[in-house]
């Protein structure tokens, strides 16, 4: 998917009877009464499987990657489209989009687990879920050490602690050397486009702004309510950006900032600060946002290399 696709949320709902779909949830056994792992997810809710999950279906492709991360990619039996990385996910069978779930395929799966965006997924498919029985993670990081924590989370409830506890590790350390490397640096402010029709950014609450945080970067719209709010030509303008960073193009979506270059009094289109980082990097909740966030950096190296 796109990731920015990700992040312009859509909902849609197929219509079928809950009966015949308890009927196959519970044929499938995945409801438990006892609990031997037991884990607080990203919505606060408590997670528990009486032993770790062999059939895993991941409702996002950031999910999916994060479980290959995790050392469990070989446990999904189900995955949503544009789950594209790492290479064996696009082998994994689709049971629809983040916007419409197959859920007759999806219990028929027989899955023990399902990995659900947070945000992401449309809330009424979420709901049906939830009272068919199936045990469900909800994920949704907002500050870039919850990328380790959710890594170490998979691991335990896919029983691959083995593996997942070094990747998170090695997610830490090089967040740790980039904070290093980048945290002290002069502020920039920065207009983060994620979309261009409408036009939406970032607030400071969201995972990107962490990342901009972490280069030293100051997000103009931090203080919006909304998580990926909707903002208008001349609220940007007014908040004249030293930076501007898009997101690279993908299906529907123009990802250059060119539209922008009309104004040349604002500061980043006078300096030339337009930059365009890849989406899947910058965008996906998964171990390569820290890619994405070092070409953020070296992007905002170059800002601060054309002030006068």
């Amino acid at each position: 998917m796109g990731a920015a696709e990700e992040l312009a949320k859509t909902a849609g709902w197929r219509c079928i009877t809950m009966r015949g779909l308890m009927v196959l949830a519970l044929a499938s056994g995945s409801a438990t009464a006892a609990a031997d792992i037991r884990i607080t997810d990203d919505a606060g809710r408590s997670v528990s499987l009486t032993q770790p999950a062999r059939r895993i279906i991941s409702l996002t492709p950031h999910l999916t990657e994060l479980l290959f991360a995790a050392g469990a990619g070989d446990r999904l039996v189900g995955t949503v489209e544009y789950s594209n990385y790492p290479e064996q996910a696009r082998r994994i069978e689709r049971i629809g989009n983040n916007a419409q779930l197959d859920l007759e395929r999806i219990v028929a799966l027989k899955p023990d687990l399902v990995l659900v965006w947070r945000d992401g997924n449309a809330q009424r498919q979420l709901e049906k879920l939830l009272q068919l029985g199936i045990p469900v993670y909800y994920n949704e990081p907002r500050r870039l050490p919850d990328i380790a924590r959710a890594i170490e989370q998979l691991g335990l409830l896919a029983g691959t602690e083995a593996a997942a506890l070094p990747a998170a590790r090695a997610f830490m350390a090089r967040l740790a050397e980039l904070r290093r490397r980048y945290g002290g640096r002069p502020s920039v402010a920065l207009f983060f486009q994620i979309w261009d029709r409408p036009l939406l950014t970032v607030n400071g609450q969201h995972l990107i702004s962490d990342a901009i945080r972490l280069c030293g970067g100051r997000n103009v719209f931090a203080d919006l309510e909304a998580l990926t709010p909707e903002v208008s030509t001349e609220a940007v303008l007014a908040a004249d950006p030293e930076a501007m960073v898009g997101v690279s193009a993908e299906a529907g979506q123009l990802g250059n900032l060119d539209a922008w270059k009309q104004w040349r009094r604002m500061r980043a289109v006078a300096r030339g600060n337009l930059f365009l980082v890849d989406s899947d990097l910058i965008s996906r909740n998964t171990p390569r946002i820290l890619d994405g966030a070092e070409a953020l950096c070296e992007d905002l190296d170059k800002a601060r290399a054309r002030r006068n």
